[in-house]
């Protein structure tokens, strides 16, 4: 075992915020450790100080002689029009086909691998630079909160890259799911103190949990005996029989002392809206298609969600998830059939681009007051503003001056504090830390209307779906299951990828079964002559209009996180949504040429 890092003595503040205070730590070669804290402890500050790009106040990190960091980046490292190949060449220095044959272990094949990799998902492009961090041969990978807008299928692929990796890792994440599922050891840090456990997150927790109750009890036991000392004092000190005694119990319960117990941090205190049960259905959607007007993303929609139901919209990023939250709320019109409310439903939304209908003027703490249900009392508004954190002076803020981070929040909270028996949800948890996301997760729990709701938190998921809705491959079907079934459908989906991918001795690739895979086609087996000349053509134009798309998408969205007036945030969004699905429709349309290709 040998010591990669070494944490001496180690301080770090910002004015008044102390992020470490005199503490230390030791990380070794051994396993792969969970980095965990509240937000704002100072988790992603140690991370640019290992890195270099901080130091500290006071105190050293001693490293290595050999140590080799490996650091997701989370900006785009690519060049104008560099395929993943050629990036992972350029990146690692690697011949063509190491960087193929480490790209496959992220699926990253074919036209994903030989196309522009400013073309593809974020999280298809998280694939390709965790591929490359892999071709370097790091002896530590730093990640930083790595499965942040991954959807399912990646975040399951990068736990196996991280299961079957032989590096070290220190990973920040809030996802106790993915931890659990990666990290053998966890690192704390809370009130500047670092804390190395030498167990899996949910053991931590239990340790924490177990070792505050301990205190509480041995502090409870103390202050009991103070008491009687105090008390027997007070009784016997002005008699001179007893004076001596009294002086010796003085003497006693001076060494008497109570272990300080760590302040915690607010918890949130979370109530959804109080309302009546209802029976029957809630939604029912015959015949629907859902899309925009120049293409269709899901049809033939035929599906029921009853009241009570807590139902999790699933699917891989770019099926349609949010399309099909959209348009049940008629945020968008449907291409085709119905969607049809049961009676008495009385809808609450929450999206990403409803904060654009706040009032400017209005402070946060009026916001809350005129939106929440006649006759909330007025310490359940404050509670939730805290939870949303929205604490002390906070509320008082105007919401012309709010992010859009904290108007989504804000938004989030109006809606809880309504009256509303059936809530539409997309991605309730962003914006809020893991605590906050725990406390929303009980309170939808015991709510006692309807949820219809997509995250790709699946700890979040598991503790609120009582039903599945996947969006796949233009179909919106009810699973067969509840969503701890679907997770175990798609990792074991994953896994039988994997092992076809997996070379055999004669050189060829086995399926599922084991069963040696066909041969790839011959390249004269592609379209020929003027056929395969206007495919290229058809492609390169393509390529020229999925780039423009893009670069106008990501325009938009550094627009619309600027945008503080909301006539101009609701048009951004409208424009962005658009072009959003001429980009998909580009991209599937890319995808079938590069099919006939072969």
């Amino acid at each position: 075992m040998a010591v990669l890092l070494d944490i001496r003595n180690a301080s770090k503040r910002y004015g008044e915020q102390v992020l470490l205070d005199d503490t230390s730590a030791t990380l070794t070669d051994e396993g792969k450790i969970g980095f965990v804290g509240r937000n704002g402890a100072g988790k992603s500050t140690l991370l640019k100080i290992i890195l270099g790009e901080e130091e500290l106040d006071s105190g050293e990190i001693v490293r290595h002689p050999s140590l080799r960091i490996g650091y997701l980046r989370q900006h785009d490292p690519f060049l104008p029009g560099e395929t993943a190949l050629a990036f992972l060449m350029r990146d690692s220095g690697r011949p063509d086909w190491k960087c193929g044959e480490v790209a496959g272990r992220f699926e990253i094949k074919s036209a994903r691998l030989d196309g522009p990799v400013a073309e593809l998902s974020g999280g298809w492009q998280t694939r390709v630079k965790l591929a490359a961090l892999l071709l370097h041969e790091p002896t530590l990978l730093l990640l930083d909160e790595p499965t942040n807008f991954l959807d399912l299928r990646t975040q399951i692929l990068l736990e196996h890259f991280l299961r079957d990796s032989k590096e070290a890792c220190l990973v920040v994440s809030h996802d106790r799911a993915f931890l659990g599922a990666t990290c053998e050891q966890t690192l704390d840090l809370s009130n500047g103190k670092l804390t190395v456990f030498p167990g899996k997150i949910d053991a931590f927790l239990a340790f924490q949990a177990d070792r505050r109750a301990h205190l509480e009890r041995a502090n409870a036991a103390v202050l009991a005996k103070r008491r009687q000392l105090e008390d027997f004092i007070a009784r016997n000190k002005a008699r001179a029989s007893t004076a001596s005694r009294a002086k010796s119990k003085e003497k006693q319960l001076e060494r008497l002392e109570v272990e300080e117990i760590a302040a915690d941090a607010p918890t949130a205190a979370i109530q959804c809206p109080a309302v009546s049960p209802r029976q029957g259905p809630a939604l029912r959607c015959r015949g629907l298609a859902i899309g925009y007007p120049e293409r269709t993303v899901a049809s033939g929609i035929d599906l029921e969600i009853v009241h009570g139901s807590r139902a999790a919209v699933v699917g891989d990023n770019g099926q349609g998830k949010t399309t099909f939250l959209r348009t049940v709320v008629a945020s968008l019109t449907p291409r085709a059939g119905d969607v049809k409310w049961g009676h008495g439903c009385e809808i609450g939304i929450y999206a990403q681009h409803v904060y654009t209908s706040l009032p400017e003027t209005d402070t946060v703490l009026g916001y809350l007051e005129r939106t929440a249900a006649i006759g909330t009392k007025q310490q359940r508004i404050l509670d939730l503003a805290g939870a949303m954190l929205f604490r002390g002076k906070a509320v008082e803020k105007r919401v012309k001056v709010l992010s859009g981070g904290e108007r989504a929040r804000l938004c989030l909270a109006g809606l809880l504090l309504g009256s509303a028996n059936v809530l539409v949800l997309d991605e309730p948890g962003n914006h809020l830390d893991v605590e906050t996301v725990d406390a929303l997760a009980r309170a939808l729990g015991s709510y006692r209307g309807t949820v219809i709701f997509t995250s790709h938190d699946r700890s979040f998921m598991e503790a609120v779906a009582t039903s599945v809705i996947e969006v796949k491959e233009g179909r919106v079907v009810n699973w067969l299951g509840d969503y701890a079934t679907y997770l175990a459908a798609v990792t074991r989906e994953i896994d039988d990828a994997e092992a076809a991918a997996t070379p055999r001795r004669d050189g060829r690739r086995a399926d599922a079964r084991g069963t040696p895979a066909p041969p790839r086609p011959a390249k004269g087996s592609r379209p020929g002559g003027d056929a395969e000349r206007d495919l290229r053509r058809q492609s390169a134009t393509l390529e020229k209009t999925i780039q423009r798309l893009d670069k106008e998408k990501k325009a938009l969205e550094a627009r619309l996180l600027e945008a503080t007036d909301p006539a101009a945030a609701l048009e951004l969004h409208g424009a962005m949504t658009d072009v959003a699905g001429r980009l998909a429709a580009a991209e599937e349309e890319w995808l079938l040429v590069q099919e006939k290709l072969g």
